[in-house]
């Protein structure tokens, strides 16, 4: 039987824009109450009324840096009463950022897509999943990517977090092997939000390119696949879902029209 998620606390980090953004517009419609965090807290409060209209039964937004362990930590402990019990754990924010050779890279890149990629995705997941654990329920669904199957050129750090992502995401549904706390990882290829833009700190040309000559996913299509994968019935672990448009194979091979 599908699972309703009508009431279930629903907690998406990085939501804001992008995938985290349909995110919470399709966890709307399903009733669930959503917890939303992203450091532009002002663009999840623009977003409160158009996800009540849209189905949710109640939003709650903070500003959170994944980066900020202490950070983290505080605004998890400090939740209102009403939102501690988190029911699914949506771990989207990430980033890429420059696109060069690995000896030639920014450090400083480097040390912001493994801050935030890896040691983000375990801070947040360290503060929530005790409490799933303690109440016993809960599914954490990571953003995992195709780059964490198939390194490209010039993309070895954003791969390394992404494999890392994937590492961590079979790992902790070891760990929580006998509890009912399910653990999924959804890793789809290329996807027009402004991943790109941000890769190439606003060069929205260049980032365009990327996308030329063929037809990506969309945020929506991956929100598609995170809400199929929490309404499974709750026996039910959906381990992990790779997917690309028709137009992408794996991280090497396009169909550009």
């Amino acid at each position: 039987m599908r699972m309703k998620l009508s009431g279930s606390v629903v907690f998406i980090t990085g939501a804001s824009a992008g995938i985290g953004e349909a995110c919470a517009f399709a966890f709307a419609a399903e009733g669930a109450k959503l917890l939303l965090a992203a450091r532009r807290v002002e663009k999840l409060a623009e977003m409160r009324a158009k996800l009540n209209k849209a189905g949710a039964a109640d939003v709650h937004v903070f500003g959170l840096d994944v980066q900020d362990r202490a950070g983290v930590e505080k605004a998890i402990a400090d939740l209102p009463k009403e939102w501690r019990a988190i029911d699914v754990l949506v771990n989207n924010a990430g980033l890429s950022r420059g696109l060069d050779r690995l000896y030639e890279g920014d450090v400083r890149d480097w040390e912001e897509m493994i801050d935030t990629n890896v040691k983000g995705l375990l801070y947040v997941t360290r503060a929530v999943v005790p409490g799933m654990v303690e109440r016993g329920r809960g599914h954490v669904i990571n953003m995992g990517s195709t780059a964490g199957e198939i390194t490209y050129p010039k993309g070895a750090v954003y791969c390394g977090t992404k494999a890392a992502e994937k590492a961590i995401n079979d790992g902790l549904r070891q760990d929580l092997l006998g509890t009912p706390v399910r653990v999924t990882s959804i890793d789809p290829g290329m996807v027009e939000t402004d991943f790109s833009k941000v890769r190439f700190r606003g060069d929205e040309s260049r980032a365009a390119k990327v996308y030329q000559g063929l037809t990506p996913l969309t945020a929506e299509d991956v929100a598609d696949a995170i809400v199929w994968a929490a309404t499974r019935p709750a026996h039910v672990n959906i381990a992990r879902i790779g997917m690309t448009t028709i137009d992408q194979a794996n991280s090497y091979l396009f169909n550009r029209k």
